[in-house]
């Protein structure tokens, strides 16, 4: 074993502790504290804005860090000054408990400083192993899944309580100082880690391909996939122009989407053109990419359900009775916070459970648990996940008193489809690109988290339209009710779409042969799968 790792893996333990354990009290801060000043009837709307928009940004980072990694820092260098922008924000955090705008700048630190390291950690890992101990590999990932999960569930467990019992200041600072640990020990072991250089700009590399085939114009041929393509950025550019009405993350984003939407179409309608200028396997390796985009389309409904775990179930949960608990004489209720503390708990539970219960099941009756069957499943589950939740606001809004403790079957639904949708897409996506486009698939599937949290912003702000809020009053359900059964179906309408799509897919297999060079690891998922 490597005697670096160990550094690595109680940086990652304390780094995610200090992660999970802001983000799991940001919804009940802001709407206890920082947002008070906000109309009782807005408060939980901008309280979940401010939280997707943080999530939006800790998505989109992972895109910059990985850049300046691979072409100029490498690895270990962006991740240690990445860590310092991460400490700072922790610290504004708790320094501007009651400053809205320092508060905000520290969320945005925190963005950066964890998006940045996202995409880095796990392949630095993979860089410390060679041929002679890369069987060594997968005890280290198991062990990284469960510290992870580890730091998850006492963070979602403790951190609420020191935020009802010691203020704001000293529930943001303890995870602050945990990351000050996280980059302390990291910064310990330099000397003893592998440190892989950055690589030469490819001229094969994805961006370079796409490129080559919009623009090659071939005589006597029209260019419809450039013209596809400017329609995009047309829109892109018109999307920014909204930015007064819609603000800047909305507009923003959408102009990202229209962008990668109409470019993939393009560059497929003209991929041809690259061949010649670029390898055949560069060519191929993009064509593989723009399948996957598709899958990964199609999961963002799952990122928008996943997600509001921790904000529209929070807000739930605070209208619902905490009964008293006992377990060996110590009595307790449960914080609405707490309850996410199920998810990790659930997933080190489940994932054994599926491969050695659900998918033997699932062959003995004849059907083969492929990925695709996997994640379809899973936005399923999920969509079944709020129809639950929703006929559980249903009761509340009948004025029916209901214990948090309902909350338990929407958690196990989600969590379930959270474990067949985050680790079978990754398994899925790195199984059908090749080599040289494997590191592009991971900024893509970053990229499907923010979209994901994009359609609830987009949601969010379609609610207050005038006309829409008067139709959901007419319709004699609440508005947290209504939002609970338009993502039900807005993830089954996907999922029923998502299976019509897999049965036209056709699988290839482009894991590495055995005995080459290079390591092919799993990344994290939504950072636990």
């Amino acid at each position: 074993m490597p005697r670096q790792i160990p550094y690595i893996i109680a940086n990652e333990g304390c780094e995610r502790f200090s992660f999970y354990g802001m983000r799991n009290i940001l919804t009940p801060f802001l709407l206890s504290t920082l947002l008070l000043f906000v109309p009782l009837a807005d408060r939980a709307s901008e309280a979940k804005h401010v939280f997707h928009t943080f999530v939006i940004g800790v998505y989109f980072f992972p895109l910059l860090g990985g850049w300046l990694a691979d072409r100029w820092f490498g690895k270990y260098n962006t991740v240690f000054w990445f860590s310092l922008i991460y400490v700072a924000g922790h610290a504004c955090l708790a320094i501007f408990e009651d400053n809205l705008k320092g508060f905000y700048f520290g969320l945005f630190l925190i963005a950066f400083g964890s998006g940045g390291i996202k995409p880095l950690v796990v392949a630095f890992v993979g860089d410390q192993f060679d041929q002679t101990n890369k069987n060594r590999a997968k005890v280290v990932f198991d062990a990284f899944y469960w510290i992870i999960n580890f730091g998850s569930f006492f963070a979602s467990l403790l951190m609420p309580v020191f935020l009802r019992d010691y203020g704001p200041a000293v529930a943001f600072g303890i995870p602050g100082v945990l990351m000050a640990i996280a980059t302390l020990v990291f910064w310990l072991g330099k000397r003893k880690y592998v440190h892989v250089p950055p690589a030469a700009p490819n001229p094969d590399s994805f961006s370079s391909v796409a490129r080559t085939a919009l623009m090659t114009k071939v005589p006597g041929r029209s260019n419809p996939g450039l013209l596809i393509a400017g329609v995009g950025a047309l829109g892109a550019v018109a999307a920014l122009v909204m930015t007064p009405q819609w603000g800047f993350v909305i507009a923003a984003c959408t102009a990202l989407v229209l962008l990668l939407a109409f470019g993939g179409i393009g560059v497929s309608m003209q991929l041809d053109r690259a061949r010649g200028l670029h390898t055949d396997e560069a060519v191929e390796g993009v064509r593989a990419v723009l399948r996957i985009l598709i899958v990964f389309a199609m999961i963002t409904p799952f990122w928008s359900l996943f997600d509001q775990k921790a904000s529209t179930w929070i807000v739930q949960a605070n209208s619902m009775d905490s009964p008293l608990l006992s377990i060996f004489g110590w009595e307790f209720k449960l914080l609405p916070a707490q309850m996410q503390a199920v998810n990790p708990i659930l997933v080190m539970l489940l994932i054994p459970f599926n491969n050695l219960a659900l998918f033997p099941i699932m062959r003995l009756i004849g059907i083969t648990p492929t990925p695709l069957r996997r994640m379809g499943m899973g936005i399923a589950l999920s969509a079944l996940a709020w129809v639950v939740i929703g006929m559980i606001q249903l009761k509340m809004d009948g004025g029916d008193k209901v214990s948090i403790l309902w909350q338990l079957l929407p958690y196990a639904l989600l969590t379930l489809g959270e474990v067949l949708v985050s680790a079978t897409g990754l398994e899925f996506a790195y199984s059908q690109a090749p080599a040289s486009m494997k590191g592009i698939i991971l900024s893509f599937w970053y990229l499907a988290v923010t979209i994901g949290n994009l359609w609830v912003l987009i949601v969010n702000a379609g609610v207050k339209n005038e006309a829409v809020s008067a139709y959901i009053a007419g319709s004699g359900v609440s508005l947290i009710g209504f939002q609970m059964f338009f993502f039900a179906a807005f993830a089954l309408l996907v999922a029923a779409i998502f299976a019509l799509y897999a049965l036209r897919y056709k699988m290839v297999d482009n894991y590495r042969s055995e005995g080459a060079a290079s390591l092919c690891y799993p990344a994290t998922a939504e950072d636990k799968s």
